[in-house]
C-alpha cells in the first residue's frame, strides 16, 4: 500500500508539531522554574520527577483507550485535531508566572506540569500508532518514518537554535526592561500555535487504513497478557530501553566532558549541532537500506558500526577534530536505525494480529514509549552514579584523573558498548523479510474476508 509525497509530508509534521513544545519543556522547563518562577531547585526538581511518574502511568491509559476508539476519522487521528488544543493551551499555562504565594506555586506548577504530560500523551502517543495503521507495508512504514524523524529532528534543531533569541526578543517587546517571564510566554506562545496548524495539516492529509479485526473484544487483561506473548514486541521494547540508557548516559554527560576534559565549555553546542545534522543527512538512506538487506539487518549493523564509532571518541583525546568525526560517523550509522525501531514496532503489531489474532496498536506502541522512558531515566541516572564513584567534584578547576576518564567513558565507549549490544538482542528478533511478506499476504486475505 503505497503513500503519497503529501500524506508522508503531512504526517511527518505532526512529529515537528510535537517537538516545537516538548523540546521547550525537556531544555529549558526546569530553568524557567528556578531563574523566572521562582522555586527552589529541590521542588523543582520534584515537579519533574512526579512529572516522569505520571508519564509512565499515562503512557499504557491511553494506548488502551486509542485502541478502542472508533470514529468516522478512525482511533488515532481524532486525538491529533481535538488534543492539541488543551496541549497548546496547557505549554502556555505550564509557563505562566501567576503570584499565588509559594504554596500557591507550587500547586500551579505541579497541576500544570502533570495536565501539560497528560495532554501530550494523548496527542503524540496515538500520532506515533497512526504511522502503523496508514500502511501494511513494512517498507512504506520504513519511509514514513523516515520523513517523520527529519522532520523531527528539524523541529528539535529549530527550537534548540532559536527559542533563546525568541525570549529575548519578546521579554523586550513593550518593555524597556528586559520581562523573561512574558519572553517565555510568549515565545511558547508562538511554537504552540504552529504545533496547532501542524498537526491539523497531519489529521487533514493522512488516512487510517489498517483496522483491527472487527470480532475482536474489548478485554484489557487480554490486551496485556496478548502483548506480553508477542515476541516481536519485547525483543524491541528491550532494544528500546537499551538505546535510550545510553542516548540518556551520553546526554547527560556531554556537557562535563567539554567542560572538565576539553576545557571549552561553548563547544558541546557545536557537537550537538553537527550530531543533529549528521542524523538529518543520513536519515533518508533508511528506507533504501531496508528495502536491500531488510530491517533486522539494517538495523544490526547499524548498532555495531555506530557503537564503534562513539567508542572511538575516546581513543580521540582531546583532539576536537577526531572527536567531531567521529561522532558525525557514529550519528550517521545510527541514523538509519532511528526510523526502523518504530517501523518494527508496527510489525510488531501486525504480528500479534496474524500469530495471536489480537492486534492492540496504540498499546505496543505506549508501553514501548514507557519502556523507553525508563531507560532514558536509567541512563541519567547511570551517568550520576558514575561521576560518584569516579570521585568527581563539581566545579574543581582540577579534576582528579579517576573523574575525567569516568566522564570520557560516558561520552564513548560506556555509550558504544551498550549501543552495539542492540544488535546481539535484534539476533533475536524474527521478523525478517520473508516473514514479513507472509505476514502482509495472510492479513490482506483475512481482511478481504471479513469485510
Amino acid at each position: 500500500m503505497k503513500l503519497s509525497i503529501k500524506e508522508k509530508l503531512g504526517y511527518s509534521v505532526g512529529d515537528t508539531a510535537s517537538h516545537f513544545v516538548w523540546d521547550l519543556v525537556g531544555f529549558w522547563l526546569l530553568i524557567f522554574y528556578t531563574d523566572i518562577y521562582g522555586l527552589s531547585p529541590a521542588v523543582a526538581g520534584i515537579i519533574m520527577f512526579v512529572g516522569s511518574i505520571w508519564d509512565g502511568i499515562m503512557d499504557p491509559i491511553v494506548g488502551i483507550i486509542s485502541d478502542r476508539t472508533n470514529t468516522r476519522w478512525g482511533k488515532f487521528r481524532p486525538y491529533l485535531l481535538f488534543g492539541a488544543i488543551p496541549y497548546a493551551i496547557l505549554a502556555v499555562l505550564a509557563f505562566t508566572t501567576p503570584d499565588f504565594g509559594t504554596t500557591g506555586k507550587i500547586a500551579y506548577a505541579l497541576i500544570t506540569c502533570l495536565l501539560l504530560r497528560t495532554a501530550y500523551a494523548f496527542v503524540n502517543l496515538p500520532y506515533s500508532s497512526l504511522g502503523a495503521v496508514m500502511t501494511n507495508d513494512s517498507y512504506e512504514r520504513a519511509g514514513l518514518n523516515t520523513y517523520r524523524f527529519i522532520a523531527a529532528y528539524v523541529g528539535q534543531f529549530i527550537v534548540t537554535g532559536a527559542a533563546l533569541y525568541l525570549v529575548d526578543y519578546f521579554g523586550h517587546w513593550g518593555n524597556s526592561n528586559m520581562n523573561q517571564a512574558q519572553g517565555y510566554q510568549y515565545t511558547v506562545a508562538l511554537f504552540a500555535v504552529l504545533s496547532l496548524v501542524f498537526f491539523a495539516i497531519t489529521f487533514f492529509t493522512t488516512k487510517e487504513r489498517v483496522a483491527a479485526p472487527k470480532k475482536q473484544d474489548n478485554s484489557i487483561s487480554k490486551d496485556f497478557k496478548y502483548l506480553f506473548m508477542n515476541k516481536a514486541w519485547i525483543i524491541l521494547t528491550i532494544v528500546g530501553i537499551v538505546s535510550f540508557v545510553m542516548f540518556a548516559m551520553q546526554n547527560a554527560a556531554i556537557a562535563y566532558y567539554f567542560k572538565y576534559y576539553i576545557k571549552d565549555a561553548e563547544n558541546v553546542q557545536l557537537f550537538n549541532i553537527l550530531g543533529t545534522v549528521a542524523l538529518i543527512v543520513a536519515l533518508p538512506f533508511s528506507k533504501p537500506l531496508a528495502k536491500r538487506f531488510g530491517n533486522k539487518k539494517v538495523y544490526i549493523f547499524s548498532s555495531i558500526i555506530s557503537g564503534l564509532f562513539f567508542a572511538l571518541i575516546y581513543v580521540a583525546g582531546d583532539n576536537l577534530t577526531w572527536v567531531y568525526i567521529f561522532n558525525i560517523l557514529a550519528k550517521m550509522a545510527y541514523a538509519p536505525a532511528v526510523p526502523l525501531l518504530w517501523t518494527m514496532l508496527a510489525d510488531a503489531a501486525d504480528f500479534g494480529e496474524w500469530k495471536l489474532g489480537r492486534r492492540t496498536t496504540g498499546l505496543c506502541f505506549s508501553a514501548s514509549v514507557l519502556a523507553q522512558k525508563l531507560g532514558w531515566a536509567i541512563g541519567a541516572a547511570a551517568a550520576g552514579w558514575v561521576l560518584s564513584v569516579s570521585a568527581f567534584i563539581p566545579n574543581a578547576d582540577i579534576e582528579p584523573t579517576s573523574a575525567i576518564t569516568g566522564i570520557r567513558m560516558l561520552v564513548s565507549v560506556i555509550p558504544g558498548v551498550l549501543y552495539a549490544s542492540c544488535a546481539i538482542i535484534m539476533a533475536f528478533y524474527a521478523l525478517d523479510s520473508d516473514t514479513i511478506a507472509q505476514m502482509k499476504t495472510d492479513l490482506d486475505a483475512k481482511r478481504l474476508i471479513e469485510e
